[in-house]
């Protein structure tokens, strides 16, 4: 197992990796809408989205992939009522075949983000 580690993404908020890798698989730990320099959450569930995005594809580079090779993620948002606006600005960034997918209601996420991405991903 490989950490994977880049200043592109905010530093781990606990005792976790900002993603691992693992015989071709990259596992990305949960992105919420933090500023890499500041430490900062986004203001409300737009900025937060592409935010985690944003993060999510630093760590994906940091590991020489992007989104074409993510295979799956997972969607935590804390109201359901913003899973159209996730969706839009998430299809922005993943392109068709779309990687599986499930999306979550979340009672309550770190920092009281609104917003929280988790991918899977392999090497091509």
């Amino acid at each position: 197992m490989k950490p994977i580690q880049t200043e592109n993404a905010p530093a781990a908020i606990g005792p976790y990796s900002q993603a691992v890798s693992n015989n071709g698989l990259l596992f990305v730990s949960g992105q919420l809408g933090l500023d890499p320099a500041s430490g900062a959450l986004a203001a409300g569930v737009e900025a937060q989205t592409r935010r985690a995005l944003q993060n999510l594809a630093a760590i994906l580079a940091a590991a020489g992939l992007g989104p074409r090779n993510v295979l799956k993620a997972t969607v935590y948002v804390a109201n359901m009522d913003d899973f159209a606006l996730v969706n839009k600005l998430y299809a922005e960034v993943f392109a068709p075949p779309y990687p599986a997918r499930e999306v979550v209601q979340a009672a309550r996420l770190p920092k009281d983000a609104l917003v929280e991405i988790s991918a899977i991903a392999a090497a091509p």
